[in-house]
């Protein structure tokens, strides 16, 4: 196994991590911005090092210093996390020439799979269904109007780096095609230092399906099956499940396969996300994610598979403890996701000093934070405080006790998304599980009636 571990993250992941180093012997390391001084993973972890100021451009993003902390305190790995470097190659590259194992797949795999353009060619050839669109980059507006002609409107042009729902466009009709294009690749340049976009056809409303991958470095590869994650806001998850109850087991087995194919196709090793619209009877691939994912969690519940582990082990250079007739799925999982939101603000951050906190307790019920009472929610980073996540033996089960779940919490200091979350669990088109990526934007208005007329907007927060 390995001997030390530094967590290149902060927050609830790297307190995740830091734990499962703990339960496998393995030391770990925390590194922290000089806002991040008091955070629970620091408190955590047998060692943490300041990398640098709040800012994330001189911390948690900056390489050189990450990679001095590991060194310094003799790690012989780093695992990413999620967001910051976690999908960076450089890191990775970086990493390996440091003859420091980045747990995650090799620099080369998360470029081939970072360029969406590169990523769509691969899975084509792979012979795993992708959206209609462009072959790769297209070099102007002229181009992305030809490849419109082809689609159909409405297109999507999107950034060919990144993700995240940034440098994305929609064009309804040929007039829009130029302002699309020149607005997707500006903010493209802007967030990943990358103009270029691709165009492909958009499809409304589809649900937004997942399947988990893990793969070792002997061949092996096995997928752990889906979760619907298609209550979003602006392209980002507020609430996960799984399985995803409205897919048929044909179609289920039918993309489980096409995600080990995608895997295999580009040569993955450790945990993976292979991402797909589904549309009626058809499902497109869309993007790999080349890391731990925010929802992992609801895979581990109804699997039994501690995915983190299973990182660990890959990459200390162990094969799979399973095969893929040995996966087993167990009842019914559901994750929220509770942002430090102001709901009636636009959803704007809301950072601020935890006065108290209480988590839920109870059977199969699991919570992921870096908060406790009296921290502090930083302005500096993603607003998310925490994941709650629960199991049941039937969907219905697990939306009851996500119910039961959010009322028990209780966080005071700041205004989070939690009162929505709360009454997604009440909705019909919810309850029916056949909802897709336009629940939010069809049901947010009634949620903020709701929650106004019940007082939620004059409620204090202290």
């Amino acid at each position: 196994m390995l001997k030390r571990v530094l967590i290149a993250n902060r927050g609830e992941i790297a307190a995740r991590i830091i734990r499962e180093c703990k339960d496998n012997s393995v030391g770990s390391v925390a590194v922290y911005s000089q806002a991040d001084a008091n955070s629970l993973h620091v408190m955590l972890a047998d060692k943490a090092v300041c990398i640098g100021e709040p800012a994330s451009s001189k911390s948690y993003l900056n390489i050189g210093n990450i990679i001095e902390a590991a060194r310094n305190t003799d790690c012989d790995a780093v695992h990413p996390g999620f967001g910051f470097l976690s999908e960076n190659a450089e890191f990775a590259r970086v990493c390996g020439e440091e003859h420091i194992k980045f747990i995650g797949p090799s620099p080369e795999v998360i470029s081939r799979l970072g360029d969406k353009a590169e990523a769509k060619r691969t899975m084509k050839a792979a012979g795993v269904p992708v959206v209609p669109g462009s072959d790769g980059p297209v070099k102007d507006a002229d181009e992305a109007k030809k490849v419109a002609e082809e689609t159909g409107f409405p297109i999507l042009i999107k950034a060919s780096a990144g993700g995240g729902g940034r440098g994305m466009r929609i064009a309804e009709s040929m007039e829009e095609v130029e302002s699309a294009y020149n607005g997707a690749s500006m903010e493209a340049e802007k967030c990943f230092g990358d103009g270029d976009v691709y165009v492909e056809k958009l499809i409304k409303n589809p649900r937004h399906v997942e399947f988990q991958i893990l793969a070792d470095s002997f061949g092996n590869t096995v997928h752990l099956g889906e979760r619907n994650c298609s209550i979003q806001r602006r392209n980002q998850k507020m609430l996960e499940e799984a399985p995803d109850f409205s897919l048929s087991e044909e179609m289920r087995n039918a993309m489980g396969r096409d995600a080990v194919k995608a895997a295999k196709a580009c040569g993955y090793e450790n945990a993976g996300t292979v991402e797909f619209i589904v549309d009626g009877d058809d499902y497109y691939f869309i993007e790999m994610n080349t890391r731990l994912q925010v929802e992992h969690p609801v895979t581990e519940m109804i699997t039994g598979i501690n995915i983190v582990k299973e990182q660990l082990r890959i990459a200390a250079g162990l094969p799979l403890e399973i095969k893929q007739e040995q996966v087993r799925f167990k009842g019914h999982a559901i994750e929220c996701r509770i942002n430090a939101e102001d709901i009636f603000s636009n959803f704007a951050p809301n950072p601020g000093h935890i006065s108290f906190l209480h988590f839920p307790l109870g059977n199969q019920v699991r919570v992921e934070s870096g908060l406790y009472s009296g921290c502090d929610i930083s302005p500096f980073y993603d607003s998310m405080a925490a994941k709650i996540i629960v199991h049941g033996s039937t969907r219905l089960i697990a939306i009851r006790r996500m119910r039961r779940a959010l009322e028990e919490t209780i966080i005071k200091g700041v205004r989070t998304t939690l009162p929505i979350q709360h009454l997604i669990m009440y909705n019909q088109e919810f309850l029916r599980g056949n909802y897709n990526t336009g629940f939010i934007d069809n049901n947010l208005d009634e949620f903020l009636r709701l929650y106004e007329k019940a007082g939620g907007k004059d409620e204090s927060i202290q």
